[in-house]
Formats: structure tokens, C-alpha cells, sequence
């Protein structure tokens, strides 16, 4: 269960969240959080050219190059499913190379309910 500072019903600041070093090869990297369960998925947060070296991101950090999510706003905007619903939010981390194809991914599906 995501915490509710996480949410639109908290702080709406992005998790922290860390990680293990990348596979060789990887240039860069890049982060995906999806809502699993609206049709089409809802997206919350999308990053790129997140630097190779990091194994962590902080509570509320700005790295790499924010993208715009389905709120209509650039960088990070939490859960908020309909009241009393659960939702499932997949936390995506991908190992990008040169070409920025896809040589790893991590994931991590939180959950967050509206009461």
C-alpha cells in the first residue's frame, strides 16, 4: 500500500525508491508509473535520461528530464483513484542503451485506496 503523502490526498510528492546497479551496456534510464487499472492506463510519472549512476531516488527529488503525465502537468502527480476504490500502480524502471532500446526492466506495483 502506497502511503497517502504519495497521493493526491497527501503531499502528492513522488516516493522514494531505490535500486541495484543496471546491467552493462545501459546509457541511461528511465521511469514509468502507470495506473494498471483505468483504461487506457492513466500515467503519473514518466522520466528520462535518468543518470546511470544513481541506485536511488529521495522523497519529492527532480532528476533527469521530466515528461508530461495524464494530469496535463511536467513531472510527478500520485494516485487518486475514485473514493472508495483500489487501485494498482506499477512503478516501471527501464535500462535503455545507446539506441535506447530496452535491455532491463524493474517493476514494482504499489496499491492506493481512497477511503
Amino acid at each position: 500500500m502506497l502511503p497517502g503523502r504519495y497521493t493526491c490526498d497527501g503531499a502528492d510528492i513522488s516516493p522514494p525508491l531505490r535500486w541495484t546497479a543496471p546491467p552493462n551496456g545501459t546509457r541511461s534510464l528511465a521511469l514509468r508509473v502507470v495506473d494498471l487499472d483505468t483504461h487506457p492506463q492513466f500515467r503519473h510519472w514518466y522520466v528520462t535520461g535518468v543518470p546511470v549512476r544513481l541506485r536511488a531516488i529521495p522523497a519529492a527529488a527532480r532528476v533527469g528530464l521530466a515528461q508530461r503525465n495524464d494530469f496535463g502537468r511536467v513531472g510527478y502527480g500520485g494516485p487518486c483513484p475514485p473514493l472508495g476504490e483500489t487501485h494498482r500502480y506499477r512503478f516501471q524502471l527501464l535500462a535503455l542503451d545507446a539506441h535506447r532500446r530496452v535491455v532491463a526492466r524493474a517493476r514494482l506495483v504499489a496499491t492506493y485506496r481512497r477511503r
